[in-house]
């Protein structure tokens, strides 16, 4: 007799194989092969749909949590242009919850001992050394996690340990970090937990500049990269440093000019959000204006997550990256 166990999992590769036929006609094998218009990564976007489908419903497990991170009260010059026209509508008129810096009453306090002057700071120096390109359109996830560990140590950036970690979401996936099952940003940091790169956790910032400005830090601090969620937590970014206008460790009101970003979606091009830039190349305020967004996603409302500026950052320090 043949067990349930089995017949459920004879049931799952026929419905695999009916959708590749679904996929294969509506695309075209032509098509895929030459990615006319694009179709390959729309094939491979279809694949991963049916792929999620037939792995079940995303486990309702628990997951670390989103901190918010508590930061000094806002002035308005501090926001950038895109965040205003939200500001302007909330109470306050500097943003949800974010209460604007109040004139000076008392005596201004002694200024810092250390001078405040520009500063760049990267803690990697050939960003084409630890550069891994995501092997398929739905593996941003992967690919930062794997360059993150290669900037550690911990990994290197070949194709082989990218389908190894890839591989492995279905060990972190929860649905309270995404709906929609695979990769958010929780499973991140439990993949980066497993392989060596302890002590990264999610949060949560209400500003882009708090959110820089907190990542910049981590990265001073620790020695080790972060993972921004760009396009509103569609993309995984790894923030290896930044330019400021003053040390972001001694100046709370440092701002951030500009992020070294490595793009996992390099060298491809999006429809929606244009051409991707090389390993390491400096993002000005206007690109991460651009990319790097509130979260907001299509499959659902996510409490603790959804307005705010999201990263993975660092909290243990290491030795400077080699």
């Amino acid at each position: 007799m043949t067990s349930a166990p089995r017949r459920r999992r004879t049931h799952r590769r026929l419905l695999l194989i009916a959708g590749l036929g679904v996929v294969l006609a509506l695309v075209g094998v032509g098509a895929i092969a030459t990615d006319t218009l694009g179709a390959a990564d729309l094939f491979d976007r279809a694949i991963s749909k049916v792929e999620r489908f037939l792995a079940g419903p995303v486990p309702d497990r628990a997951a670390p949590d989103t901190v918010l991170v508590s930061a000094p009260p806002v002035a308005i010059e501090d926001l950038d242009p895109d965040e205003l026209p939200v500001a302007t509508a909330s109470v306050g008129g500097v943003g949800p919850e974010v209460t604007p810096v109040p004139a000076p009453t008392a005596t201004p306090t002694a200024t810092p001992t250390i001078p405040r002057v520009p500063l760049t700071f990267d803690i990697v120096a050939d960003h084409k050394a630890v550069f891994a390109h995501e092997l398929k359109v739905t593996w941003c996830a992967s690919a930062g996690v794997q360059m993150v560990l290669s900037i550690l140590g911990h990994g290197d950036t070949s194709h082989a340990f990218q389908r190894e970690i890839q591989g492995r979401v279905r060990e972190w996936e929860s649905v309270k970090d995404s709906r929609n099952g695979d990769w958010g940003p929780s499973a991140m940091a439990l993949a980066l937990t497993d392989y060596g790169a302890t002590g990264y956790e999610v949060r949560a910032y209400k500003t882009r500049q708090g959110a820089l400005r907190g990542a910049a830090k981590a990265i001073m601090k620790t020695n080790s990269p972060v993972i921004l969620l760009a396009w509103r937590g569609a993309h995984t970014w790894v923030m290896t440093g930044f330019k400021a206008d003053a040390d972001p460790t001694v100046f709370s009101n440092a701002k951030i000019g500009g992020t070294y970003i490595l793009d996992p979606w390099y060298p491809d091009v999006s429809s929606i959000w244009g051409p991707s830039d090389p390993p390491g190349t400096f993002q000005d305020n206007d690109e991460m204006m651009r990319n790097f967004l509130p979260w907001k996603r299509p499959e659902g409302k996510y409490a603790s997550r959804d307005g705010l500026y999201i990263t993975v950052e660092p909290t243990v320090a290491v030795s400077a990256p080699g």
